[in-house]
């Protein structure tokens, strides 16, 4: 019995390369899944991914609510479910979005396996090759690599402190206009922004929202930190100001747990029924054992009070972060976030963060160079520093660290007048898990 051959030539690496869809080698490595392997390191302070601070969860109460679950609808939990999800969930996670002022019903939601799945399906069913959407800049790293799988063209509009500018906006859509493009989305992180940690004002949501109805361009709302701001009422979404054009993604990762992999999608009906086809060919049905525990939980359970335990912890780490690099680099600039996860921060003149990473992990400090978060590459004087995860005294140790990586860049930038580049120290071939 002979081997298969492989149908077109490939390489000595890979045998299969020249088979591959081209969307295939449209795909790159993240560069936060990248780090993933040598942050995890205990010697590493990490500000580099998002992995949300799971200490405080009451995990006795969790596991005897699971064991409850399998123990009373074991049959059902771990049987395969309806592609569009647990019908008790859907009407539970309206409760959810009632905080942010959504108005919707049972059938408008559809839950995907974590909203990445979500963004995963809106962009399968909108995006043909060389559709163009609109993001701003900086955007999700995450998103941008769905974006890029579906060879879509990713324009960024920028932001200031108050989020999406509703001018460039504009400008930006009536250029592409002009020039013949089709933009089909209008990608968004409204609230506590990532990686850029500000918040579109509410007097720009309505605005923002009409430009996109102007020019016929459907809005997709990303909202996974919109529960998780420091101190203030949840702000409004901008789904609540319109059903029709606004498909809203949410998750359940930030603020309960990320293991269950549970997202959701709310989108106009007809939307949503291609969203479900979408699904069932891609995974049949979410996990009913994932849907099920997490539907336990809301109805037994303080989520709401658990929230605020999250925003309080995530305020204080915040805190940390902004007072030591007021301390430690009076020379950068950065976003004060009011919720969620990320500072932005701005490099003094002439440094590189890319460039810089590998003599930084080698200090035993780690952040996501600003690259990451940009399509065409730019964006490497900037950097996300994340403060979710360490406690606040590991969040100063690791700026500490960082400063006196920063300040000898500055004198080898003085010396060489850039940036040398060292071996890049991550390790690729073993990534690990991903993280937002």
């Amino acid at each position: 019995m002979t081997s298969a051959t492989p149908p077109t030539a490939g390489n000595r690496l890979d045998p299969w390369f020249g088979a591959y869809a081209q969307r295939a080698h449209n795909m790159r490595a993240s560069e936060v899944r990248a780090l993933f392997a040598v942050v995890n390191r205990p010697e590493v302070v990490s500000l580099a991914g998002g992995m949300p601070n799971l200490a405080g969860l009451p995990l006795d109460a969790i596991a005897d609510t699971i064991q409850r679950v399998i123990a009373t609808q074991g049959l059902s939990a771990l049987q395969y479910g309806s592609g569009q999800g647990h019908e008790a969930l859907r009407e539970q996670i309206l409760d959810v979005m009632a905080l942010e002022g959504i108005s919707a019903h049972p059938d408008d939601v559809v839950v995907t396996t974590g909203s990445q799945q979500a963004l995963d399906l809106v962009t399968r069913i909108f995006i043909d090759p060389g559709d163009v959407i609109v993001a701003e800049a900086p955007s999700y790293v995450g998103a941008l690599g769905v974006f890029r799988s579906y060879e879509a063209d990713v324009v960024h509009v920028p932001m200031d402190e108050h989020g999406l500018i509703p001018e460039a906006l504009e400008a930006t859509f009536a250029r592409l206009a002009h020039e013949g493009r089709r933009v089909k989305l209008l990608y968004t992180i409204p609230t506590f922004h990532n990686p850029g940690g500000v918040t579109l004002s509410l007097e720009r949501r309505p605005q923002i929202l009409a430009i996109a109805r102007r020019y016929g361009v459907l809005l997709v709302e990303d909202n996974p930190y919109g529960l998780l701001g420091f101190g203030q009422d949840p702000t409004p979404a901008i789904r609540s100001l319109d059903e029709d054009g606004v498909v809203y993604l949410g998750s359940f990762s930030k603020t309960f747990a990320p293991g269950f992999r549970v997202g959701w999608v709310v989108a106009p009906h007809a939307v949503r029924e291609k969203l479900v086809l979408a699904s069932e060919s891609a995974i049949l049905c979410p996990s009913n054992a994932s849907q099920m525990a997490i539907s336990a939980y809301l109805a037994t359970s303080d989520w709401q009070g658990q929230i605020k335990a999250f925003q309080v912890m995530y305020r204080e780490r915040r805190d940390a972060m902004v007072s030591s690099l007021a301390e430690h680099l009076p020379d950068a600039s950065w976003t004060v976030p009011d919720g969620g996860f990320y500072t932005w921060v701005k490099l003094p003149p002439g440094l590189d963060s890319k460039s810089m990473l590998p003599r930084a992990v080698t200090g035993r400090v780690a952040y996501v160079p600003g690259t990451a978060f940009f399509a065409d590459g730019t964006g490497a004087d900037h950097m996300r520093l994340s403060y979710c995860y360490p406690t606040p005294e590991r969040i100063r140790e690791g700026v500490r660290r960082l400063a006196s990586v920063v300040n000898a860049e500055r004198e080898l930038v003085e010396i060489f007048g850039t940036s040398p580049l060292l071996d890049d120290v991550t390790d690729t071939d073993n990534p690990g898990p991903d993280v937002a």
